[in-house]
């Protein structure tokens, strides 16, 4: 595998040919800008809509991108239940990721013991590249990796279909 930095990673989401999956495991993320957004909402505050709408921009304007171009992508997040505060705030965000056109689906953790999955989040980029972020505990980005290693992107694809069989779809899913 070989180490790539986060903008490294990122270009993928504009370069990928048909279809990109993100397999999500953690019960809580601690980027900066995230968790201001999620301690205002925490505190009961309302997020800004003006902030919300310039947040939510590249991720539209990407999304809107790829799906024109006809390409699919599709996010899995594995959850303990009851869910922490922060899975609830991402479940209300999972809303905004749907209307930009990600198919969004739900696996409670413990639905999940059968599966083999890896030992870290990933993106998977036309079954061909595997980039696996890595998290502290308390859930800060160390690092990215990459591979195109034939069997662990096999055992990344199966794993995540797998779970994405099991999963539950974001409009059917209530977080408990």
């Amino acid at each position: 595998m070989e180490s790539i930095s986060e903008d490294e990673r990122d270009r993928f989401l504009s370069t990928f040919r048909h279809e990109a999956v993100h397999l999500e495991m953690r019960d809580i993320y601690a980027t900066n800008i995230e968790r201001d957004r999620f301690t205002t909402w925490l505190r009961g505050e309302p997020l800004d809509p003006d902030s919300e709408a310039e947040w939510w921009r590249p991720w539209f304007d990407l999304m809107r991108r790829n799906t024109e171009a006809g390409k699919t992508l599709r996010r899995l997040r594995i959850v303990s239940e009851p869910v922490t505060d922060y899975i609830r705030f991402e479940w209300l965000d999972a809303a905004e990721l749907v209307k930009a056109g990600e198919d969004v689906r739900w696996l409670p953790r413990r639905k999940a013991s059968t599966i083999l999955l890896p030992g870290n989040d990933f993106w998977m980029f036309d079954r061909e590249t595997v980039a696996f972020t890595h998290f502290s505990g308390d859930g800060h980005v160390l690092g990215h990796e990459v591979t195109t290693d034939p069997a662990t992107v096999s055992n990344c694809e199966s794993a995540f279909e797998e779970a994405w069989k099991r999963a539950i779809p974001h409009n059917e899913y209530k977080p408990t």
